[in-house]
C-alpha cells in the first residue's frame, strides 16, 4: 500500500468525512499522520467537529503535530467569519514559508460547502495547495436511508437552509431529488415550505450521521418545529420509486 506522505511547504485541505472516523479517506489519513501542522475551525470554547473526527489518525502519530485551531464566530453575519478566515490564512501562510507541511482538516469534503474553500480562495496565489476529497454528508444521508438519491431521469439538486423560500419552493417544485444542508435555524422555515409544496410525506430528517448522536427521522411530521443542530439535513425522495 502506497503510504503518501506530506509534502514541505504545502497547503493541504482535508476532507475527513461526514463524521464517522472509519469513513476518512487513506490518502487523508497518512497526511494527517505526517503533517508538521494540523489545522481546524473551532467553535468558541475550543471544540472542533472536523478535529474530533480525526481524533484517531491524530493521537496515534508517532511524533506530536503542532495543532493550530482557528476560531470561527457562529453567527451569520460574514464580516467576522471574513475576519476569521483572514486570520487563519495569515496563520497557515507563516508555517508553510517556513518549509512546513500544513493540513486543514474539514468536514464531509473540502470543497462542498467546505470552510477550505475560503482559505484556498486566500492562499492558492501565493502557496502550492493539494485538496484531499472526503465522502460528503449527502453521500452518508442516502446511505444511511438505504436510498439512491437519484434513478434513471430523475432530477437532483442541493440547496442549503440559507436559500430563500421562494429558491427552495422552487427546488421542491422543479426536481425529484432534494437535499437540504445546513438546516439547523431554518428547520422551522423547511417544514413549513415541505408542507405548502406537498412534499411533507417524502422528507426525511437527519443530524449527526456517523456519530454517536446519530439522528435519523423518516417522518418529518413528528419534528419539532424549532431549530436544530448545524450538522442536519434534508433529504427529498419521490416515495415508491424502486416499487
Amino acid at each position: 500500500m502506497h503510504n503518501f506522505q506530506a509534502k514541505l511547504g504545502v497547503f493541504y485541505g482535508v476532507g475527513v468525512g461526514p463524521g464517522d472516523p472509519l469513513l476518512i479517506t487513506l490518502k487523508a489519513h497518512h497526511l494527517i499522520q505526517s503533517a508538521d501542522v494540523i489545522c481546524y475551525l473551532s467553535n468558541q470554547v475550543g471544540t472542533s467537529q472536523a478535529r474530533d473526527i480525526a481524533n484517531l489518525s491524530i493521537t496515534s502519530r508517532s511524533t506530536p503535530a503542532e495543532e493550530v485551531a482557528i476560531p470561527m464566530p457562529m453567527s451569520t453575519e460574514r464580516t467576522a467569519a471574513n475576519a476569521a478566515y483572514d486570520l487563519g490564512a495569515t496563520q497557515i501562510s507563516a508555517h508553510v514559508k517556513l518549509g512546513k507541511s500544513v493540513v486543514f482538516l474539514c468536514e464531509g469534503d473540502p470543497l462542498f460547502f467546505g470552510s477550505f474553500s475560503y482559505l484556498l480562495e486566500r492562499l492558492s496565489d501565493s502557496h502550492e495547495c493539494f485538496v484531499v476529497p472526503g465522502i460528503s454528508s449527502v453521500n452518508a444521508a442516502a446511505s444511511a436511508l438505504q436510498q439512491p438519491l437519484t434513478l434513471l431521469q430523475e432530477s437532483f439538486v442541493v440547496m442549503s437552509g440559507r436559500h430563500t423560500d421562494v429558491q427552495l419552493e422552487q427546488a421542491l417544485i422543479s426536481h425529484d431529488s432534494v437535499v437540504i444542508m445546513k438546516a439547523g435555524r431554518a428547520r422551522p422555515r423547511i417544514l413549513a415550505i415541505l408542507d405548502k409544496t406537498g412534499r411533507t410525506a417524502d422528507a426525511n430528517y437527519l443530524a449527526y450521521i456517523g456519530r454517536d448522536n446519530e439522528e435519523i427521522l423518516t417522518d418529518v411530521a413528528q419534528l419539532a418545529n424549532t431549530t436544530g443542530p448545524y450538522f442536519s439535513l434534508f433529504v427529498v425522495l419521490k416515495q415508491g420509486r424502486l416499487s
